[in-house]
């Protein structure tokens, strides 16, 4: 295992689960795959690039920890399942990933050097852990929160490039490429202009059209009623209710039936919120907190919902 070392950005964390910042490199986009990289097969060595710097892996890692519930759901998509040895407390897709108590919020090298990985992923490098992890030995590939579908797909293909499936990473973004290009293509032309809010949480925390869950309504022509904030607070400001009913939403988002179980019932139920368009022609949809809040190959659940619900 041989690094580079680039610049690095630290990552934050605004609301849990879903605002974890993107760290930006001086090279190659993070989670590209460097030209050195084999396009197919299990050759190795091969070299990858993420928020922490180009990472050579010389041979295929069999024992991979997952400090990323999002990178959980990518290792299992592209094949690498039976690879990964542990994951953070968060990872909760699939079924079988072999969720412990190791924590993504407060990570400590020790705990993860237990498991005795020779590939750590991580989505945020907090309590200084990339830097121990290195001192240990351990390779570590940081791939924080994709600002865009196409940052989601070079992490897919990092992580199938690193765990030598390359093929099969390359499967499944085309697919995931052809259910959201199918499923905007099925939205009729006059829902282009329709206002989305997307709620994080019940008190009124939105995410604009600069977020990746924002690029995925722009994808279908919304207007992002989160745009209008006076306080964008890095894309996640946080709105009233005044301001959301003001605005009249034609499809509101509730990302936040997991936690805090909002419903289309309890929206409706809200002072004045019964005079909004979405919830007068049932254009309220309930989403899994933890799809909405992922990068991962069920971006494209998403994407098939929201088309579901702007057809009626």
């Amino acid at each position: 295992m041989s690094r580079t070392p680039r610049r690095l950005s630290a990552a934050a964390l605004l609301l849990p689960l879903v605002l974890a910042l993107p760290a930006c490199g001086d090279d190659a986009e993070p989670g590209a795959v460097v030209p050195e990289a084999p396009s197919s097969g299990n050759a190795f060595p091969v070299t990858v690039t993420g928020d922490d710097g180009e990472l050579t892996l010389d041979e295929r890692p069999e024992a991979v920890v997952s400090m990323s519930a999002t990178a959980t759901e990518m290792l299992f998509a592209v094949g690498a399942g039976d690879q990964v040895e542990a994951v953070d407390s968060t990872s909760d897709f699939p079924a079988g990933a072999p969720t412990t108590d190791l924590s993504a919020f407060t990570p400590s090298a020790e705990a993860i050097a237990g498991y005795e990985p020779d590939l750590v992923v991580l989505s945020d490098d907090l309590n200084g852990v990339v830097d121990s992890l290195d001192a240990l030995g351990i390779p570590t590939l940081l791939l924080g929160a994709a600002d865009d579908l196409e940052e989601a797909y070079d992490q897919i293909r990092a992580l199938g490039a690193a765990t030598g499936h390359p093929q099969e990473a390359a499967e499944v973004v085309a697919d995931v490429q052809e259910r959201i290009d199918a499923a905007v293509g099925s939205v009729p032309d006059d829902a282009a202009g329709m206002r989305v809010y997307h709620e994080l949480d019940p008190s009124y925390y939105s995410a604009t059209s600069d977020t990746f869950i924002g690029g995925v309504y722009s994808l279908f022509g919304l207007e992002n009623i989160a745009d209008g904030a006076a306080d964008q607070a890095g894309g996640y400001p946080q709105l009233s209710a005044e301001y959301v009913v003001g605005r009249a939403p034609d499809l509101v988002v509730l990302a936040d039936t997991a936690c805090c179980g909002e419903t289309a019932a309890t929206l409706a139920q809200r002072p004045a919120f019964d005079t909004v368009p979405a919830v007068q022609e049932g254009r309220v949809l309930e989403v899994d907190d933890a799809v909405a809040s992922r990068w991962g190959p069920r971006v494209a659940d998403l994407a098939e919902a929201v088309a579901g619900a702007l057809r009626g």
